[in-house]
């Protein structure tokens, strides 16, 4: 018998959490047809021999909302191995939205996510008011790997509230016809709700985004709602309150399967709450960053200091900065408008202790101990941070970059909680603060550093977590695992070569924004819907994605 696509000699990782085996896997149409020994020849084939062979991985944390309209491709997320994107995370969509209401969606995304409003204003087709049309506006796109989305909380509250929704609770009645509203969202094919209660996530204005202060009812009500047509409910927390965001999951959880961001900053404390829901029985289920989340700067990006010298260096494009920093007396101006401002000194003496050099190899170093932050190097070569900045950027001509540390700072408290059964590795956010941070790569870390190069998780653990279990966080029966009749979305991985590549910053956003991207090495092939879409790290051009919706 012949086949559409032959996967031979692999060491299969079907997601399951078994062990490795030694096989093959037949694909015809979107479709695995065969796993184990296949005798038929295949109409094209791919040699695997030293090879994982692994499902798509599914991200479950992007805002690639807005990217999607102009980059069918999703970089970077689809040179890392992910076959399934989440979009709508975080209580901040595009739907539902009337015609007046664009503008108003658009500000709220370029404040709480750093995507320029420019961007999102001309780079969509803007052909939809219900969440159901903007799924189809999203299929029209033709998208590179599967697509699925949250219906937002912000949107759809606006939606229903106008400007009231924005700082005042929801009327009884208006509970009633935002739960409604959810629940219509999920049947047009949203696979759940997004939430965001984090007081840090504002308007242009510095207002709090429709939703963050909502009241207990108003959640419940609309967890009841998602949950009777088989949606979850995905939240940002407000960490200040901790305990309470926990005890609220806890109620929405009888009706709804739930999804959360955590840090291991409160890692204890979510340890115990998520593990009683779990005994209670409540399906709840965690991501976090698998490194320390924060922002990436260096001289490409303008992530600097604010004042007048570095804000004239902020105007300049690359070349130019590099020719400024170069003059001795330049950067003397730069050190001491910094050094010499005693509250932004004392700012900078801080914050530093948490910039780390990334390093000038292929690979970013994301892993360095405590006391090697840029901070410690300039103390000991005796200098001001800022000097010690401007030295290794000159002494790379401009290329290094400088990873800065916000949460998950401790690592070993991270491995501790990702390797819970609640708190799984993700949360890169691909599509959001485009210009500032860029952890698109997070299952490429995953595989390269916790499993290859620390030994943390088994092969066959870390597939799982990246596979199958946010296939069940979403309710995909038909994707996580390589089996007869699952949809053909997967990975044939050199895991020895594995690792990312550095960041860089291009500058295709319309109106020519700049985005960090970051490419990946080792993987041979990332077939999507049975199509190959990545060969040997590169793009095919091939765009196979499907918009996956409730209940299909």
């Amino acid at each position: 018998m012949n086949h559409d696509l032959v996967i031979r000699n692999g060491t299969v990782v079907d997601g399951t959490g078994d062990k490795p085996f030694e096989g093959d896997i037949a694909i015809d149409g979107n479709t695995i047809s065969a796993v184990g020994q296949v005798n038929g020849q295949g109409r094209e084939e791919i040699d695997a021999a030293g090879h994982a062979v692994t499902p798509g991985f599914i991200d479950l944390h992007t805002h690639l909302d807005a990217q999607i309209g102009w980059d069918p491709h999703m970089t970077s997320v689809t040179w890392h191995g992910v076959t399934t994107a989440l979009l709508g995370n975080c209580g901040v969509t595009f739907a539902p939205c009337r015609k007046e209401d664009r503008e108003f969606l658009a500000g709220m995304m370029e404040t709480v996510e750093d995507i320029p409003k420019y961007a999102i204003l001309n780079g969509l087709p803007w052909d939809w008011e219900s969440y159901g049309g903007y799924l189809d506006s999203i299929e029209r796109l033709g998208p590179m790997i599967n697509v699925c989305g949250l219906v937002g909380h912000s949107a759809t509250r606006f939606h229903v509230m106008g400007e009231r929704a924005i700082e005042e609770q929801a009327t009884p009645e208006e509970i009633e016809r935002i739960a409604a509203l959810a629940a219509r969202s999920v049947k047009e094919g949203a696979l759940g709700f997004s939430v965001n209660r984090h007081p840090g996530h504002t308007l242009p204005d510095r207002r709090p985004i429709p939703g963050t202060f909502a009241s207990r009812e108003e959640m419940l009500a609309i967890a009841r709602a998602v949950g009777a047509e088989g949606g979850l409910m995905q939240t940002v927390p407000n960490f200040g309150k901790v305990d309470e965001e926990m005890d609220l999951l806890a109620e929405e959880g009888e009706s709804s399967r739930l999804l959360f961001s955590a840090i291991g900053e409160h890692r204890e404390v979510l340890d115990e709450k998520v593990s009683a829901m779990r005994a209670h029985g409540v399906d709840i289920t965690a991501v976090t960053v698998p490194r320390s989340g924060g922002g990436v700067g260096g001289l490409a990006t303008n992530n600097f200091w604010r004042t007048p010298t570095w804000n004239e260096l902020r105007k300049m494009d690359f070349d130019a900065r590099l020719n400024a920093i170069r003059d001795e007396g330049f950067r003397a101006k730069l050190v001491a408008e910094v050094r010499d401002n005693e509250r932004l000194n004392e700012q900078v003496l801080h914050t530093t202790k948490r910039y780390y050099p990334m390093g000038d190899g292929a690979r970013p170093n994301y892993t360095q101990p405590r006391y090697e932050s840029l901070f410690d190097i300039a103390t000991a070569a005796g200098e001001h941070p800022t000097e010690a900045w401007l030295r290794l950027t000159l002494e790379s001509d401009g290329k290094v970059l400088f990873h800065h540390r916000g949460f998950n700072v401790n690592l070993d408290n991270l491995e501790k909680m990702i390797t819970t059964d609640w708190a799984m590795p993700g949360l890169g956010d691909a599509g959001a603060h485009v210009s500032q941070m860029i952890d698109s790569g997070w299952a490429t870390f995953v595989l390269s550093h916790w499993h290859r190069d620390k030994g943390t998780y088994s092969i066959e653990e870390a597939v799982r977590r990246i596979a199958a279990v946010p296939a069940h966080v979403l309710g995909l029966s038909d994707r996580g695992t390589l089996k007869a009749g699952k949809k053909a979305d997967l990975n044939v991985i050199d895991v020895d070569r594995l690792e990312e590549r550095q960041p860089y910053i291009v500058h295709d956003f319309p109106g020519g924004a700049p985005r960090f991207q970051q490419r990946a090495q080792g993987y041979k092939a990332t077939v999507c819907n049975g199509q190959v879409t990545l060969r040997d790290d590169e793009h095919t051009g091939v765009c196979a994605g499907q918009v996956l919706r409730n209940g299909a």
